[in-house]
């Protein structure tokens, strides 16, 4: 499969469409079943709190996967990605009763030889940052 996405159609400084993503708690349990990691900061309230957190965090390896998934959509392509690295800077806080929504945004740094480009991107709640990534992807 080839990126839908064409170099020649892109720019540097280009932003790309932001995207938001509600992530509740039924998704938590989802995740921590795919992925194994049953930490119970990620689905149980009292426990969470008791060791100091506002409420249930999601998993920083969901952040990564949805921003990931941020990019793939855009590309259309998942193998057009080459390098991909995240930093997570903030938890993202679910509530039982409202969960969360996440927006990842992202734009396009730098296009390079052979069709590859560099992304910056940012996972953020409200004002609040809560990851940030750097995707390097291959285009048609």
């Amino acid at each position: 499969m080839a990126s839908k996405v064409k170099f020649s159609e892109v720019s540097e400084g280009e932003e790309l469409k932001p995207w938001t993503y509600e992530v509740g708690r039924l998704n938590l349990v989802m995740y921590a079943g795919a992925s194994g990691d049953f930490n119970p900061i990620h689905w149980n309230e009292p426990f969470a709190k008791a060791v100091g957190l506002p409420d249930v965090i999601s998993h920083g390896m969901f952040t990564m996967a949805k921003i990931g998934q941020y990019v793939t959509d855009w590309t259309g392509d998942p193998g057009a990605v080459k390098r991909f690295k995240t930093r997570f800077t903030s938890p993202v806080v679910v509530s039982n009763d409202t969960g969360n929504h996440v927006t990842v945004s992202g734009k396009v740094v730098k296009k390079r030889r052979g069709n590859k480009v560099l992304l910056q991107l940012s996972a953020g709640v409200g004002d609040v940052n809560v990851g940030s990534a750097e995707a390097e992807v291959k285009l048609a």
